[in-house]
């Protein structure tokens, strides 16, 4: 049995990220029991990583409860939207403030890369764009997609990271949002 984390990175409870990961959820639910959503939105934690690496800020209870939520996955499903060709400052910021020295991975003395601290784990990140992916990879090189999958997951230890990217959302038809809840449920069932 595995234990699937969705993190839910939009801000906006009404948005169709949050409509995608309760499609997730309910696709996840039909073949497995251990199932959870983290809305970034509802936790209570100051997103700026203060004092950088230099000395750690004190974790807030939803921060700590995140963490080991992350760490009892076995699979983490990211869903959020791109802006200005980057995720929102609010994931970013729950990022920056959880993805540290000890947690997420050891800085091992003599060595020029990571314990990997999340090793095992695998990931999919469903990711929405007003931009096409054709433009997002060939003209933007695909920013977000490579800090998220190889700069942040892999350096932990996460791999495979998958990748269903939906645009465009703009002027999207109801159809179209039809659609792409039924494939994002069925990823879910099939736990991909």
């Amino acid at each position: 049995m595995m234990n699937i984390l969705i993190i839910n990175g939009h801000p906006d409870k009404e948005s169709f990220n949050n409509a995608l990961a309760d499609a997730y959820y309910q696709g996840a639910k039909c073949i497995q029991d251990s199932v959870e959503i983290i809305n970034v939105r509802e936790l209570d934690f100051n997103p700026n990583l203060q004092f950088g690496y230099r000395k750690r800020t004190e974790l807030e209870l939803d921060l700590q409860f995140a963490i080991e939520k992350i760490k009892a996955a076995d699979h983490l499903v990211w869903i959020f939207p791109i802006w200005w060709a980057g995720m929102p400052a609010i994931l970013k910021g729950f990022i920056d403030r959880i993805f540290l020295p000890g947690i997420m991975f050891d800085i091992e003395e003599g060595k020029l890369l990571p314990k990997k601290l999340l090793k095992g784990k695998t990931a999919r990140l469903i990711i929405t764009s007003d931009s096409p992916r054709w433009y997002y990879y060939l003209y933007l090189k695909s920013p977000v997609i490579n800090q998220l999958k190889k700069g942040i997951l892999a350096f932990c230890g996460v791999k495979p990271t998958k990748l269903t990217y939906i645009a465009p959302i703009k002027n999207s038809t109801q159809n179209f949002r039809k659609k792409w809840l039924e494939k994002v449920f069925n990823l879910g069932k099939s736990l991909k």
